[in-house]
């Protein structure tokens, strides 16, 4: 709380500064050095507090150095750029989003950015695919990552956006340069919702071509789990979004329930090698997927089944145990019955 406090005190400090340097010899933009240094050390949650504060601060300031500064009668044309695009008149965020040049200061404002594809003004979200595009590749990639990292995580929550805007923007992130950073944080991050990030990043196809690298190294066994099981099924599934769902009517008692999508992925390592290297997992949770695809596939392994499921039957992990075992007595009901018939 204290953190947030401290924050809260450097983003103000930072506005006012912004605010008192804006005069006729830097043509009315204001200096941002201030707000930069601190907003890049932000995490990037809470945005929607920040934007909330820094257009309140921005609103203050502004009508403070309007009448003290330049006088009643003269209402200089100040130039907003970054800072506009959080303005509360949909208009002038459209325009500063249009103004835009270069790339963005940070991860923070590039994140304000991509935000305005959920605004509730369709010109803004319309300004926000077109400048993207010059935006991208004028930005530090890492900046791009970091923003992905965190906003792909909700927006199956997003419900303005539309599903042509949201593939539009994949596809200008589709490069092998962010591909790389983006495998990069799903391998070696410890901690976070992982394997919901490698589920919003597979509606695209940038990281097809490293699933089976993220199923090997990551460090997180849920986001192992969820590439070797995607190697499996042949595909990517994500939450596209959540609808309403009657569990009694009489009641009227109804539940939200996710809307899954899915899309075909052509990278398909040979089954019995994938198998074996998931079975060989050291985390528990891997290899119940292991088994789990064991038990579908029992009758095209043949006498392969019951290695594996001698292995699983002997594993430290109950559930896995519980699941060659269920092999084993399938074998040896299909052994028995096939002794009956002959």
């Amino acid at each position: 709380m204290q953190e947030l406090q401290n924050t809260t005190n450097d983003i103000v400090s930072a506005i006012k500064q912004f605010t008192r340097s804006i005069d006729s010899s830097n043509d009315y933009r204001g200096d941002m050095s201030s707000l930069i240094q601190v907003t890049s050390n932000l995490k990037l949650i809470n945005l929607d507090y920040w934007e909330r504060l820094i257009r309140s601060e921005l609103d203050t300031n502004l009508h403070f150095a309007t009448r003290s500064k330049w006088q009643l009668w003269f209402k200089p044309n100040v130039k907003l750029t970054w800072l506009g695009i959080v303005n509360g008149d949909g208009y002038k965020r459209e325009k500063s989003l249009l103004a835009l040049s270069g790339g963005a200061p940070n991860a923070f404002f590039f994140a304000l950015v991509v935000r305005r594809l959920n605004d509730w003004v369709p010109q803004v979200r319309k300004a926000a695919i077109k400048i993207l595009p010059s935006l991208l590749r004028s930005t530090k990639p890492e900046y791009v990552a970091e923003v992905l990292c965190m906003l792909l995580l909700n927006w199956h929550s997003w419900g303005k956006i539309e599903e042509a805007d949201n593939q539009i923007f994949l596809d200008m992130i589709a490069t092998e340069e962010m591909a790389l950073l983006l495998k990069s944080h799903l391998i070696s991050s410890t901690s976070g919702p992982m394997p919901s990030l490698l589920s919003q990043i597979g509606r695209a196809d940038i990281l097809d071509n490293y699933l089976d690298e993220v199923a090997s190294d990551a460090v997180q066994p849920y986001v192992r789990s969820k590439a070797y099981r995607s190697l499996f099924e042949s595909r990517m599934t994500w939450v596209k979004g959540r609808e309403w769902q009657w569990i009694d009517k009489a009641y009227g008692k109804r539940k939200l329930i996710p809307i899954i999508a899915e899309r075909k992925i052509d990278v398909q390592p040979p089954f019995l090698e994938l198998l074996n290297r998931a079975a060989a997992d050291r985390s528990p949770i891997v290899r119940q997927v292991s088994a789990e695809f064991l038990i579908r596939n029992i009758e095209k392994l043949g006498i392969q089944s019951r290695i594996f499921a001698e292995k699983f039957a002997a594993d430290k992990s109950a559930n896995v145990v519980e699941q060659g075992k269920f092999v084993l007595r399938k074998l040896d009901e299909k052994a028995l019955d096939n002794n009956i018939n002959n």
